[in-house]
């Protein structure tokens, strides 16, 4: 056991020779996280003799579970029954609800569905509002430990926009059925195992006590990505101690926008006293220059613990900076930089590019496909292989087409018109039986003809008139916004939970689409469709493929050779209502610290983007990390939008309704059950991610 610990530097050390009380490692980008703890846990068990089973690992991956169990089990081979309990949070719940979901009254015999199974569910009671809307707001609902009977109580009191629509309250019943359906059939979702899991320890104190004495060394992985469901959960597992070592790096949390709050791992010192902090500050990865930048940036976070990274590996190249006139050229400019790397012998997997914004994407797989550079989008989907994108382009082979079945058959239902499986089918025969296309079939429906109801043939009989309409239209910047204006392709999708993402998207389809218009006198629709597909097709030949991605995917990967692009204001770090430039700032230095030997920061002057081309100005993340000269741009924190959910101490839970600037902070009105009140946004906490 001393050779492993010994592998160690002296402050890995302290954290893995930790036994009793509350310890936070501060672990930086780089620094051996995953040694360290699988070491400390080896230690507990072979070297203090602490029972395999009176421990407990929670990660939020199996991938991370299975890493530690394997290192944990090699550094433990002479050492008896090793059998430690290393899992995610949700299994844990899983192993919990097998033994005690009785409490509430349940079976045991539960089954658990996944996401696709609980989308099924919810289409079947057939809301107006889209399946995958109504799965995240349950989800929120769930996470925020708000009940079926909290959630109708809430939207009956809401205003604004949403709330005189009813959303609130349509999205409330269809909350009640689904828990309903659960109930009736016994079936646990995703939430549920953490949820009644923190139900059944909250309203049981004997068994939190028994579960508590059981675990008597808890080790949390990520900890800076916990949610207040999973911090609660934890302080029940503590309910008899305070053995509790959490890992983290309050640098790298943004996750924010999915429920992550970065206050657990700020507070945590002040919820578990005589807490022992460790900072793990030898980065193993960077080299000095790329090191340097990443301190000076994060460095202007207000709400950080603080620590600063030492580069083991020394010096290396510079950080190089490319300024474009626009994406073409960066693109162009940046491609051919990665000719250049791969010509000299470097491995296409050892590069990587990140973009903030997945919309960026567009210009970017055009510079590398000219290049013939082959590439893999890791976490995401290519640009024209987006559902989005696949139905505005299957709308506009329609409009040179009416007769194109395959784009009938893609786009009929979407957006929604109600129109089933069983009506396509009725459709498809009389084309079949008439040998006609659909389109035709469509135009063909006999007013009298009972196989379809009066909706359905009013639907199909806009549907054909739209498509009809903009056929005759000749001025193709009039067609692409009456498009729009007809179909509301981009409304349908800003619907849906990741609605900014694909209306982003397809703005930027948009704009290509004007731009080729402009740039080409002699702009034929049909052969600019043609010719995506013939890109399209072309992709993906070699197995050696560089990488590209966004930021949020990049997380926990590395690469010798990195390139971020957008880094400008607006692209990176997103500005306006709802973003927090703390965590804007976050997240460029996860992008910076994914960097191993060189790193290449880019922005352009200006973006062809929403139909118009925008002059921008570069990124304060530049100048912050001592790249460029510059004026640093000084803005609040904003975590709080209208909509958000929020928790006070006093007044319980209510809704942001508004959010103004007042000096240095901002004062929101939050609707508490009917009673709206003004609270500047420090004494409230999200409720809902």
């Amino acid at each position: 056991m001393d050779k492993f610990i010994n592998d160690l530097n002296q402050t890995q050390q302290q954290a893995a020779t930790h036994i009793d009380g509350p310890m936070l490692i501060l672990a930086g980008a780089g620094s051996g996280k995953t040694k360290t703890i699988t070491t400390r846990l080896a230690y507990l068990i072979g070297e203090v003799g602490i029972d395999p089973a009176n421990t407990l690992t929670l990660t939020f991956t199996n991938k991370a579970a299975n890493e530690m169990r394997t290192r944990a089990i090699k550094l433990l081979n002479n050492v008896g029954n090793f059998t430690p309990l290393l899992c995610t949070f949700h299994k844990f719940g899983l192993l919990f609800l097998k033994f005690y979901i009785d409490k509430l009254g349940r079976k045991n015999n539960f089954i658990i569905i996944d996401t696709d199974d609980k989308k099924r569910i919810l289409k079947s009671f057939e809301s107006p509002i889209p399946t995958s809307t109504l799965s995240n707001e349950i989800s929120n609902y769930k996470n925020s430990l708000l009940s079926v009977d909290d959630a109708i109580k809430l939207a009956s009191l809401e205003t604004g926009e949403k709330g005189k629509d009813g959303f609130y309250q349509k999205v409330a019943q269809v909350y009640k059925k689904y828990e309903e359906y659960l109930l009736s059939n016994n079936l646990v979702d995703f939430d549920d195992l953490l949820v009644l899991t923190y139900k059944i320890l909250n309203t049981n104190h004997d068994l939190a006590q028994e579960i508590s004495n059981r675990y008597k060394y808890i080790m949390v992985d990520e900890y800076q990505d916990t949610n207040d469901l999973q911090y609660k959960l934890l302080k029940k597992l503590c309910t008899t101690h305070e053995n509790i070592c959490v890992v983290g790096d309050d640098d790298q949390s943004i996750y924010g926008w999915r429920g992550a709050k970065i206050e657990n791992i700020l507070n945590f010192k002040d919820e578990f006293k005589n807490t022992k902090i460790v900072r793990l500050e030898h980065n193993y990865r960077s080299t000095t220059p790329i090191l340097k930048a990443a301190n000076e940036l994060i460095d202007h976070n207000k709400g950080r613990l603080g620590k600063n990274l030492i580069s083991t590996k020394g010096d290396g190249s510079e950080i190089q900076v490319y300024e474009s006139i626009d994406e073409s050229t960066e693109s162009a400019k940046i491609a051919k930089a990665i000719k250049k790397l791969l010509a000299s012998g470097v491995k296409a997997p050892e590069i990587a590019i990140l973009y903030r914004i997945n919309a960026l994407s567009r210009s970017l797989e055009e510079g590398l496909n000219k290049e013939a550079i082959s590439y893999k989008m890791v976490g995401g989907v290519k640009f024209y292989e987006r559902a989005e994108i696949k139905d505005i382009i299957s709308y506009l082979r329609l409009v040179t087409n009416q007769n194109d079945d395959f784009s009938v058959r893609r786009v009929i239902n979407r957006p929604k018109r109600g129109l089933g499986k069983v009506s396509l089918e009725k459709l498809e025969k009389i084309a079949f039986d008439a040998k006609i296309s659909l389109f035709e079939a469509m135009q063909n429906i006999d007013e009298n003809d009972e196989a379809f109801s009066k909706k359905i043939k009013t639907s199909l009989n806009d549907f054909a008139n739209g498509l009809k309409e903009l056929s005759e239209l000749e001025n193709l910047y009039e067609l692409i916004d009456k498009l729009e204006s007809i179909f509301a392709i981009r409304k349908y999708y800003e619907s849906l939970p990741d609605g900014s993402d694909r209306a982003a998207n397809i703005d930027e389809f948009y704009a290509l689409l004007k731009d080729n218009i402009k740039q080409n006198p002699s702009f034929e629709l049909e052969e600019f469709l043609n010719e995506l597909t013939l890109t399209s097709e072309a992709d993906g030949i070699s197995d050696e493929m560089i990488s590209i991605m966004s930021v949020h995917a990049s997380k926990g990967l590395e690469f010798e050779h990195l390139f971020v692009i957008g880094l400008e204001e607006g692209f990176f770090p997103l500005i306006g209502d709802g973003s927090d430039i703390e965590e804007e700032r976050r997240l460029a230095y996860v992008a910076i610290t994914r960097a191993k030997k060189s790193l290449v920061l880019s922005h352009a002057m200006s973006r062809f983007y929403k139909g118009q081309r925008t002059k921008l100005n570069k990124s304060r993340f530049l100048s912050e990390a001592g790249l460029v000269q510059g004026s640093l741009v000084i803005e609040q924190s904003n975590e709080f939008k209208k909509g958000d959910l929020v928790k006070h101490k006093i007044f319980g839970i209510g809704r942001v309704t508004a959010v103004s600037k007042v000096k240095k902070e901002f004062k929101l009105s939050i609707n508490f059950g009917g009673n709206t009140k003004e609270i500047m946004s420090s004494f409230v906490t999200k409720a809902v991610g």
